[in-house]
């Protein structure tokens, strides 16, 4: 009954920007990077956002649009030596497009390949990632290129894809396809388009029938048979990422390793997994055992340059030691109560015994007037007002119940148990 074609998802991979659904923001009438396109200006640009957004749909409709020569690169497989072989191929005066698939998983020497290159116009990059680029994409690089932020995908979107499909695809209009249930069909492709694409043409190859119902019980029963079932953009990735973090969190390292071999297992990016390790460090563990953000950060480090397989051993050290730590929000706390204090109170007057005095008139002013360094008095402390006026003996951090912070709590009574009743 079908045709030997392409996939679905490139079938109806957007030609103009006019196609492309949920980044108005960016392509609609009035988007940024539409006018820039249109009018032939297409600056050095990254691309950030989840799979299946159109990162790759922008980059092809640009290079059919403008009018110069366009190559492409995936960071997967190329190196520097890729990065040189195209732009030795740029003529003296001219220009090109080059669009990097992926450039997160560029490292620092090929990265740095391109700066000449594209500081001096001769190459436009454009560069696709789903990683935030400002931990992945060289400070230089991306100074040097626009970041554009593309959304995830909403039901909304995802149901005039999946109506688009149906009604303009030459195969598709051939059929009787009813969409009686929808959620598992969106749910499981993590709003990614082109997955949400690929899985609505398995499910309809797999009745091998003209008249089509969509049920979600369907859809499942077909994704677990033929895609995996760890997505790593999709529901099943927040479950996960949810489960390794609370089972930390609750000091289960059992528990965690297994969920730590299921991200393993499903082909997670091993320095979003460092990465969340270092904030449950700090959020989680805290003060109850600085060392823990020591270790975590050494592992995020690490995995950088070990990578897959090994990094799993790192990252098996790292989970099990954390969630075998003692335990505490403390100092995440404080910072959210002094955030909302100043979010309520806004921009209070520091007191003017703590202000900094560079000049003679700031001095003449009381800038500084009545300022005692702690490090002159003994025990190298002296009892004077930090805070402002209005808020005055409001305690912010109050520190865990455990060892490490009962030590941290004994020493701050010791200085501040009348004004914060430590």
């Amino acid at each position: 009954m079908f045709q030997d074609t392409s996939p679905l998802a490139e079938r109806m991979r957007p030609r103009h920007l006019s196609e492309l659904i949920g980044q108005e923001h960016l392509v609609g009438e009035n988007g940024v990077l539409r006018k820039a396109i249109e009018g032939g200006r297409v600056p050095s640009m990254i691309l950030w956002g989840p799979p299946g957004t159109g990162k790759t749909t922008i980059a092809n409709i640009i290079a059919n649009q403008v009018k110069v020569p366009f190559h492409t690169l995936s960071a997967i497989s190329a190196g520097v030596k890729d990065v040189r072989e195209v732009i030795s191929k740029v003529r003296p005066g001219s220009k090109s497009i080059l669009f990097i698939d992926e450039i997160h998983r560029f490292n620092k020497a090929q990265q740095d390949a391109l700066l000449g290159a594209v500081e001096k116009g001769a190459i436009t990059l454009i560069g696709a990632t789903t990683e935030n680029p400002s931990f992945e994409v060289n400070s230089a690089l991306i100074s040097r290129c626009q970041v554009y932020t593309l959304n995830q995908l909403q039901k909304e979107g995802l149901e005039k894809i999946v109506e688009q499909a149906l009604s303009s695809d030459a195969e598709m209009k051939e059929l009787d396809v009813s969409l009686d249930e929808t959620e598992a069909l969106f749910n499981l492709s993590g709003g990614d388009a082109r997955k949400l694409l690929n899985l609505l043409e398995l499910v309809i190859k797999s009745e091998n029938s003209k008249k089509v119902t969509i049920k979600n019980d369907k859809v499942v029963a077909v994704a677990q048979r033929k895609t995996v079932l760890y997505d790593k953009k999709g529901e099943m990735h927040y479950d996960v990422i949810s489960a390794f973090i609370k089972s930390i969190r609750g000091s289960d390292p059992n528990a965690a390793v297994y969920y730590l071999a299921r991200m393993i297992e499903g082909g997670e990016d091993v320095k979003f997994i460092a990465r969340r390790l270092v904030i449950l460090a700090s959020e989680d563990i805290g003060n109850a055992n600085p060392t823990a953000l020591v270790m975590a950060t050494s592992a995020f480090q690490a995995v950088n340059v070990i990578g897959y397989p090994e990094a799993r051993i790192i990252l098996s050290q790292c989970v099990t030691y954390l969630a075998s730590s003692a335990k505490s929000n403390a100092s995440y706390q404080a910072i959210n109560e002094a955030q909302r204090e100043i979010q309520k109170s806004g921009d209070l007057s520091i007191p003017m015994q703590i202000r900094n005095a560079p000049t003679k008139l700031m001095k003449e002013k009381g800038y500084g007037q009545g300022y005692q360094y702690a490090h002159a008095h003994d025990g190298n402390f002296v009892d004077i007002e930090f805070l402002p006026e209005e808020i005055a003996g409001t305690k912010f951090y109050d520190p865990g119940q455990n060892p490490r912070e009962e030590e941290l709590r004994k020493f701050l009574r010791s200085r501040w148990k009348e004004k914060y009743g430590y």
